[in-house]
């Protein structure tokens, strides 16, 4: 009879440990309906591919640049951290997805005891491995855990990409900063060597009696605003300075600045946005945000495993004997298998309320994902906003710093003539220095919008255009593949 119990409990075990590894189902539920209202198209864009799909290092012109940019790459604090954030991400889940398997330890004791059967204490030795806690997963709680492990993981990928194309934005726009900044110093030095040379002039004139004073106090007026910008535009190039280098991690050599206005940043002829689908799968900000609202999915799936009983395995395999050269012989050997049940009855509706807890969390997952849609077009529709105009402006701008210059060099030859007074030189001067200020904010901001546009569309993850980046499936994708088959 024993014999047949021991048969018979063994096939319960086994069936028990197969049915656990084969019948284990998820209990995430449907998916959520993501409503985020796209637009079918861009305002102003060309038609042509997204120019997302270009590696940085086909989209940017400059080779200083692209050098610059590879060296914050490499070491860029925040990105640092940001691949550190995904191979703590990756311990996490393998964690998790080692919790689908039993644990098994080796075990040993020697265990010396007095019985009240015995007239001498007895040692018994006992060696052995043993599987401790093992959970039969029928209702997908290890699952659910491990689908949401894996969608963190890719979550955090995805952060870490968002990142990079982030940090090569700001590099690329911070070396036109420099590169501006030091075209705004040359030219306030030559506005101060203008106005230094219409002072002496007024001065000479006020000491021969040829004019008042007034002139002499208007021109210093000029002289001392010129020396103030010049101050400014000094303070303005070591901070874009500083600035670079805190984003490139290091001190960037001087052969990769650009001391001169930069006046082409892209090699691409045609911005192009492609179409609005291609934003979803270009934005890393976007599939991380997808990515956290299937782990949301598989947290659902974990806490509604909670209200159903959890099933555990312990084992044990080994020797046992009052005598350590009998310890390895034939008869010696002992083994045991014992199932645990855990039935939830009263626990005054804590786990219901975390089944509650993790929708609610879901459905914030699902208002984040549409938000982060719907601010990604918005992005790309700013930037294009700017594109549309931006080459009328700088038209009109560089009439007016043509108009502005011929009108200051008229008005210093009235001056000279003795036909107009001063105030009309100064008048002109500042118009004119005012006109060139502008043109060269214009050009910078002209080529920090091709940088938004790019950046915005999801350009930046590759190095190179024929390189080939991979979207991996979140678990919701898996599930969905799997209930279609």
């Amino acid at each position: 009879m024993q014999k047949v119990w021991s048969i018979s409990g063994r096939s319960i075990a086994v069936s028990a440990l197969a049915l656990a590894l084969t019948a284990c189902q998820s209990m995430r539920g449907p998916e959520p309906v993501v409503q985020a209202d796209i637009p079918t198209g861009y305002i102003g864009s060309a038609t042509g591919p997204s120019i997302a799909e270009q590696g940085y290092k086909d989209f940017f012109a400059d080779a200083r640049l692209v050098q610059v940019i590879e060296m914050a790459l490499a070491n860029n604090r925040d990105l640092r951290t940001a691949t550190l954030n995904i191979q703590r991400a990756q311990q996490a889940y393998q964690i998790t997805e080692n919790n689908q398997l039993p644990t098994i330890g080796a075990s040993g004791s020697v265990l010396r005891q007095d019985t009240l059967s015995t007239t001498k204490p007895v040692t018994t030795y006992n060696v052995g491995l043993g599987v401790t806690a093992y959970e039969l997963d029928f209702w997908g709680r290890v699952r659910s855990l491990k689908d949401n492990a894996l969608d963190s993981y890719l979550a955090t990928q995805s952060a870490r990409d968002a990142t990079q194309i982030s940090l090569i934005g700001q590099v690329a726009q911070a070396w036109l900063s420099y590169s501006f900044a030091n075209a705004n110093l040359k030219l306030a030095d030559q506005t101060l060597k203008a106005q230094l040379e219409s002072y002496n002039l007024n001065k000479k004139r006020f000491d021969v009696g040829i004019d008042s004073e007034v002139p002499v106090r208007q021109a210093q007026i000029s002289v001392e605003t010129a020396r103030n910008d010049v101050a400014n535009y000094k303070t303005q190039v070591a901070q874009a300075q500083n600035l670079l280098n805190l984003l490139v991690g290091q001190a960037v050599p001087a052969n990769l600045l650009a001391p001169q206005p930069v006046k082409r940043i892209t090699q691409s002829t045609a911005l192009t946005a492609g179409l609005p689908s291609d934003l979803l799968n270009n934005r890393p900000d976007v599939r991380s945000a997808e990515y956290q609202l299937s782990a949301a999915g598989a947290n659902i799936g974990a806490a509604k495993a909670q209200l159903f009983p959890t099933i555990s395995l312990t084992g044990t395999a080994g020797y046992a004997s009052t005598d350590l050269s009998d310890l390895f012989k034939s008869g010696a050997f002992v083994w045991s298998l014992g199932p645990s049940l855990d039935i939830p009855i009263f626990d005054w509706g804590t786990r219901r309320a975390n089944v509650k807890i993790s929708e609610t969390d879901q459905k914030i997952a699902l208002s984040d994902y549409e938000k982060t849609i719907q601010t990604a077009f918005r992005e790309v529709n700013d930037a294009l906003a700017v594109r549309e105009n931006i080459g009328d402006r700088l038209s009109a701008q560089r009439r007016l710093v043509d108009a502005t210059n011929t009108t200051y060099k008229l008005s210093t030859a009235r001056f000279r003539a003795g036909i107009d007074n001063y105030l009309t030189v100064l008048d002109a001067q500042r118009t004119s220095y005012s006109a060139e200020q502008g043109l060269l904010l214009l050009e910078q901001a002209n080529l920090n919008n091709q940088v938004e546009v790019y950046k915005t569309l999801g350009g930046g993850v590759k190095a190179n255009t024929a390189d080939q980046v991979a979207k991996q499936p979140s678990s919701s994708d898996v599930k969905y593949n799997k209930t279609a088959n």
